[in-house]
């Protein structure tokens, strides 16, 4: 058995190298050979269109090659096909194949995009990309054309973050649509846009935008580092590329921002951070982030600094009740029962009346069950998810307390949990409070109060040693930055945010725009 697995391995390797030796094979001179490699190569596809035709007087073979359904069918024939026969019917066309490819290329083609390719692997990645190909006869060269096109979807407001006040433009499946609609929001040639070609099979186009002039350099260049080392077959989602480029695996906190919201990643640029844009996704990554960044919203600067402050404090809080307020529940209740007011604790021993669990078996069962229904709500059909997540959540709370299984009191505990979880802007962060809040649970069960402040401050050991791509996790609360925390639970007045953040090290550390500055 190991010798047969050892010679299937050759075996694959050998296919593989094979493989690799023909995609890098230079094209021929006959354009039926080139044709014949290039159906060898891509195995013949139903999609795939060859399309041949006779160029000049001197009737030169020639022939386009696409995929149906990546290209854009109205330019090809206008802009390609419409001017390429022309050519035998109102020109003189030169004798020589050389000379004709040359002036096809300087005249004849009205693209604003070509460029020439003389591998088997520039043919089959263009056209596998979504480009158009023409081939002569008689030459080893091909014209590469950016004819990409078919459907999409049009830009609409954001699925996954509601906008309240401000633009409704939400990043969609196309890059280049991404790239203009960031073009459009920061309108200066110092925007930059660096490409990079991730996964070895699907060669799919990421751009790390920066602003040239504001970030700091060294951010950028790790950036890229961590994005040359990918080694994947295919990136289907920018979920993919932070996984990959993250500081810490291990840590629920997430270590990048994500959005599709156009203004959020234009903001994120001005302040000195760099925006991740993958093709085939409309959710990008803005990164560094701090814990503070994760906890604003766009909102905090469109409405006045009183209002963006009272909003942006409700969101504190609901984070601390997400993460403490069922571990507080099974703490006072069980542990330290003399630590509540004597009407409350009388009310709370009436309600649990006739309960058969201890308040932490009570408190694990609710949480387990509501994490549940959410899950069950979020994976159904819209209409039914909504119907599952309201219904389900009164029956199952209303007919437990009646069944006497948990007391009313946790009901409304759990209610609250899960409300102050979806309180915060990034989904991500909700999910990490929905783990963090098992360990606190599981610590007040064991010590109270005690075990909530024990793993509270594990949590701070670990924010405080956690960075993004360099920057401390924690700040400005640590490393102090006094000068940023204007902008971290109280929102100062718009005429004082005149500075970009502190922490990210700008080479413009004053900021000649006033708009949004959320990341």
């Amino acid at each position: 058995m190991a010798r047969r697995a050892f010679s299937k391995g050759r075996k694959n390797q050998g296919k593989q190298k094979n493989n690799e030796q023909s995609t890098t094979t230079k094209l021929e001179s006959y354009l039926a050979a080139n044709i014949q490699q290039l159906k060898q190569l891509l195995d013949q596809p139903g999609d795939l269109v060859i399309r041949e035709f006779t160029v000049g007087e001197a009737n030169i073979t020639s022939a386009i090659v696409y995929i149906d359904g990546l290209i854009d069918r109205q330019l090809v024939q206008d802009s390609i096909l419409g001017n390429l026969q022309d050519i035998s019917v109102k020109r003189q066309s030169p004798e020589e194949s050389t000379e004709l490819f040359n002036e096809i290329y300087q005249t004849f083609i009205s693209i604003t995009s070509i460029e020439k390719g003389n591998t088997l692997d520039d043919v089959a990645n263009a056209i596998v990309s979504g480009k158009t190909v023409f081939l002569l006869d008689g030459q080893e060269t091909v014209l590469i054309m950016d004819t990409k096109g078919g459907e999409t979807r049009s830009i609409e407001q954001p699925i996954s973050e509601t906008v309240v006040r401000g633009p409704r433009a939400a990043f969609v499946e196309n890059l280049g649509t991404n790239l203009s609609l960031l073009r459009r929001s920061i309108q200066t040639p110092d925007l930059r846009f660096k490409t990079h070609q991730i996964g070895k099979r699907s060669k799919r186009s990421l751009v790390v935008a920066y602003v040239d002039g504001v970030i700091n350099p060294k951010i950028v260049k790790e950036v890229n580092r961590r994005l040359e080392m990918i080694d994947i077959d295919d990136a289907p989602e920018s979920g993919f590329i932070e996984q990959w480029i993250e500081d810490s695996f291990l840590s629920p906190f997430p270590q990048m921002n994500t959005t599709e919201r156009a203004d959020k990643a234009a903001s994120g640029l001005l302040q000195g951070k760099v925006v991740i844009l993958l093709d085939g996704t409309p959710f990008v990554l803005i990164a560094p982030v701090t814990l503070g960044d994760i906890l604003k919203s766009p909102e905090d600067y469109y409405e006045r600094w009183l209002i963006g402050s009272l909003l942006r404090s409700l969101r504190y809080f609901a984070a601390f009740i997400a993460l403490f307020l069922p571990a507080l529940y099974i703490s006072l209740v069980t542990i330290h029962p003399g630590l509540l007011p004597s009407e409350l604790a009388l009310s709370i021993a009436a309600s649990r009346q006739g309960v058969p669990f201890p308040p932490v078996v009570e408190a694990f069962l609710m949480v387990i069950t509501m994490e549940l229904l959410q899950e069950a709500g979020i994976r159904l059909p819209t209409p039914i998810g909504q119907t599952i997540g309201i219904v389900g959540g009164l029956v199952v709370g209303e007919s437990a307390v009646s069944a006497g299984i948990v007391s009313p009191i946790m009901v409304i505990v759990v209610a609250l949990t899960a409300i102050a979880a979806y309180a915060n802007p990034s989904f991500s962060i909700g999910i990490t409070f929905r783990i963090v809040r098992f360990g606190f649970m599981l610590a007040a069960s064991i010590l109270g109060l005690f075990g909530i402040i024990l793993v509270y401050i594990m949590i701070n050991i670990h924010l405080v040693n956690l960075k993004s791509f360099g920057i401390p996790y924690s700040t400005p609360f640590a490393p102090t930055m006094a000068r940023d925390w204007k902008d971290l639970v109280i929102r100062a007045p718009m005429t004082m945010l005149t500075k970009r953040p502190k922490f990210l090290e700008p080479e413009d550390a004053k900021s000649g725009n006033k708009g949004a500055k959320d990341s």
